[in-house]
């Protein structure tokens, strides 16, 4: 899988990061964003300057009115530059004024939170993070070319050292790419936890989110429903079935008439029930409702068909979505493992802390897991984002593979 962001892409190998894209979409994205820094801390303190200036009329307050509604216009382009380094498309969080018009425009951005926080992103860009973007870009090329070019200054240099100078200076280039690119990955991760989406500003997204809870737990209430009524109804049924077939057929003695139809239908009533009890396992294990995670873990991993060592501390009851969330989510991984991964043990850990439920499955296989080829890790992920958690998958060549699970879970 293509990585889709810098920090993505600084987890491949050497040869593979140096040889794509990223490096220099760090370096453009850096050197883009001191001059836009620039140019946006030039235009804020002429928009106060003015409003200072003009305070003594009404026209000042458009200075200072200016000033605030300027994170608008520099959240904006940061959206855009954000893609240099970032494959996620940033949505605008303001909303469009009730009614048309300059005024209803202008009223409505000052009444959101967005705006200010958009402001307050502008305030700490102009002020310091321009300033270390254009810092690292001018290490950056002052060591290269300070390497590359400086022999060239010294009177009557030797070819040799003209040629060292450049050789290291090259490499030297090379070398300081990684931590260039890695201040570019946390400088776009401090602008997307600024400039992102937030509930609180998008009606939508609360919605949406709300929407999605009440989808969990009536999905969950409904699955508890059919393992209760599969359980109680289809399975009673179908083992008293077995028994009075079992029955039957230690009345017939061996060759009698129908003594064979009815071994076979007493093997086919015992092959149908382990069926179902399969399925109901599979739609939610009786033991993860009687005795919770914990429990449903330890029976996953001795049904696993490779050994799984399990540590879970878990010293309390989850909600119950939570706890199915996490338990299929560990099967799903497993069973990756056991197809697709080639290891000879895995591992589960689960914990419990601030609120989040941790899990975490780690195996000793051959890696090079990619959710694109269609190996359930696509599946598994929606099913953590419908609960409301996050997923981190690190499968390098080579292995371990390691995912890694957080929901939310309560205090």
């Amino acid at each position: 899988m293509q990585p889709r962001s810098v920090t993505e892409a600084l987890r491949l190998p050497p040869g593979k990061f140096l040889t794509s894209w990223w490096p220099w979409r760090s370096l453009a994205y850096l050197t883009t964003g001191g001059l836009v820094g620039m140019v946006a801390g030039a235009a804020l303190l002429a928009l106060l300057l003015a409003g200072a200036a003009l305070s003594l009329v009404v026209i000042g307050l458009a200075g200072f009115v200016a000033a605030a509604l300027s994170g608008v216009v520099v959240a904006r382009v940061e959206r855009r530059r954000l893609r240099m380094v970032d494959d996620v498309r940033l949505t605008d969080p303001h909303r469009a004024p009730e009614r048309p018009g300059l005024r209803a425009w202008v009223t409505t951005r000052l009444a959101e939170p967005a705006t200010w926080r958009e402001l307050g992103y502008t305030m700490l860009m102009t002020t310091a993070l321009c300033w270390l973007d254009g810092v690292v870009v001018a290490l950056w090329a002052w060591g290269v070319s300070a390497l590359v070019c400086g022999p060239l200054y010294i009177h009557d240099s030797p070819a040799s050292l003209v040629l060292t100078g450049s050789v290291f200076g090259v490499a030297l280039g090379i070398v300081l790419l990684y931590p260039l690119s890695a201040w570019a990955a946390a400088r776009a991760a401090i602008t997307l936890a600024v400039l992102g989406p937030r509930m609180e500003s998008d009606p939508r997204l609360t919605e949406v989110a709300r929407s999605r809870a009440r989808l969990v737990d009536a999905f969950e209430v409904e699955r508890r429903r059919i393992e209760r009524d599969l359980h109680d109804g289809a399975q009673q049924r179908l083992l008293a079935l077995s028994m009075q077939l079992g029955l039957a057929r230690l009345e017939l003695p061996p060759g009698a008439p129908g003594a064979e139809p009815v071994a076979r239908a007493h093997d086919l009533a015992k092959e149908a029930l382990a069926e179902l009890r399969e399925l109901i396992r599979g739609v939610h294990p009786k033991i993860l409702a009687d005795r919770g995670l914990h429990a449903a873990l330890r029976e996953a991993a001795d049904r696993a068909p490779l050994p799984v060592d399990v540590d879970a501390a878990l010293p309390t009851r989850l909600p119950g979505a939570v706890e199915a969330c996490a338990y299929f989510v560990v099967v799903e991984a497993l069973a990756n493992v056991a197809k697709h991964s080639g290891a000879t043990r895995a591992r589960v850990v689960a914990s419990l802390g601030s609120g989040r439920l941790t899990v975490q499955v780690r195996d000793d296989g051959r890696g090079g897991a990619d959710p694109a080829r269609g190996t359930g890790l696509s599946g598994l992920a929606d099913r953590v984002a419908a609960a409301g958690g996050t997923v981190a998958l690190a499968s390098p060549a080579g292995g371990p593979t390691v995912v890694h699970v957080e929901l939310p879970c309560g205090s």
